[in-house]
């Protein structure tokens, strides 16, 4: 049984460490696989992402973030807070032969919050087969 206050995926990438990193933390790069903000990587640094408004479910379309961690190469957490969420989004970056194993953990949802279970459910399906894949065609661009 999946654990209703945690999505937990991995990607394997053909590419190394470094790369990933560079993916995840510069802002035009970020932009075109997440979402465009403003980013910067720094630890405590306050920003937003910007997204399609979905009004029916109480998201103006902004999630406002703060950089929490930074571990180059490595780790990268930051809070993820919009539509009712206050959640924390982690990215572990793992080497794995020639490439990167890209650990991903969205966490804090409120299991007794049907609207926040409706946007786990959502984000579940959404880092696993959109985001990931769009970050994959990017580090194949860069």
């Amino acid at each position: 049984m999946a654990d209703p206050t945690l999505i937990r995926t991995d990607q394997y990438l053909a590419h190394p460490p470094r790369k990933v990193w560079r993916a995840l933390t510069d802002p035009d790069l970020l932009a075109r696989w997440l979402m465009p903000g403003d980013f910067k990587p720094v630890v405590g640094h306050r920003f937003t992402f910007r997204t399609e408004p979905r009004p029916n479910r109480g998201f103006d379309g902004v999630v406002h973030c703060e950089v929490l961690d930074l571990e180059p190469e490595r780790l990268m957490r930051i809070s993820w807070c919009g539509g009712g969420l206050d959640t924390t989004v982690t990215w572990t970056l793992e080497a794995e032969g020639r490439g990167t194993r890209l650990l991903l953990e969205h966490a804090g949802f409120d299991p007794d919050d049907p609207i926040q279970q409706s946007t786990y459910v959502i984000l579940d399906g959404g880092w696993r087969s959109h985001v990931l894949s769009r970050m994959e065609k990017v580090l194949a661009d860069a």
